[in-house]
């Protein structure tokens, strides 16, 4: 199983805020049994939104998260690009409506907003993609989407951190299904990557496990990440390295 991430404002590209979604997402996912293959960033474009929605939508992934431009302003475009990548219309959804009229109505009594009203802006967050199901956002005010295309689960939610992490795990997690991924973190007492790479290659051909290798410089360790299914492949393919000289500690 194979999943991408797109995550989407300009402030990503242009330094000004750091992109902490994509790696959230893609930690999440991994511990899920997915392989993230590829996360691309764009900017507020519509139709730069939707040329990379296409794209990988080609690559046929079982789930796409969309991550960013759903709120209120000019530049959150996400929800009409996604409906041109799938040639769907939007709509306006009375579910989603009630529900951003009761997040600004809390608001409103609790004394951070002078005004409840939905006005054109507020309104513009009820606007979804034909077909698709409204995900709930516990603490913001724009709802998500998920939708279908082809064999690929599509999931599209805020950007900002704490409503994207709220909803990934109420919303997106539970519709992935239970499977665990297994990830061990160790130390390879091996000064030269060049020399453990040949040991990696065989240990991939042996055993259903993927290996993540991280050089920290010319000295005593390389970093070693071992993902697997089980804990049992995972040691097997660690005893097999072992028994090819590699030494180890866990970290």
């Amino acid at each position: 199983m194979f999943a991408e991430i797109i995550t989407i404002g300009d402030e990503l590209l242009t330094g000004n805020t750091i992109d902490s979604n994509s790696a959230f997402i893609a930690q999440k996912l991994t511990e899920r049994g997915y392989w993230v293959k590829r996360i691309t960033t764009v900017g507020d474009d519509v139709e730069d939104i939707k040329s990379v929605i296409r794209e990988a939508l080609s690559r046929k992934p079982e789930v796409l998260i969309i991550a960013g431009g759903l709120g209120p302003t000019h530049d959150d475009v996400t929800m009409i690009a996604v409906a041109k990548a799938l040639g769907v219309e939007l709509e306006l959804r009375e579910d989603a409506l009630r529900r951003i009229e009761e997040f600004y109505l809390d608001l409103y009594k609790k004394g951070f907003i002078d005004d409840p009203e939905i006005n054109e802006a507020r309104k513009k967050m009820a606007y979804l993609p034909k077909g698709a199901e409204m995900l709930n956002n516990p603490v913001g005010a724009a709802p998500g989407a998920f939708l279908s295309y082809e064999n690929t689960k599509i999931f599209v939610l805020p950007g900002l951190p704490r409503e994207m992490k709220a909803m990934l795990e109420n919303e997106v997690l539970p519709r992935l299904g239970r499977r665990v991924f297994i990830q061990k973190k160790l130390l390879a007492e091996i000064t030269d990557e060049s020399k453990l790479a040949p040991i990696l290659n065989e240990t991939l051909s042996k055993f259903r496990v993927k290996i993540h290798s991280s050089p920290k410089g010319f000295g005593k360790y390389i970093g070693i990440i071992l993902f697997g299914e089980s804990e049992e492949e995972i040691e097997r393919a660690k005893k097999f390295m072992e028994e090819k000289g590699i030494r180890f500690e866990e970290v």
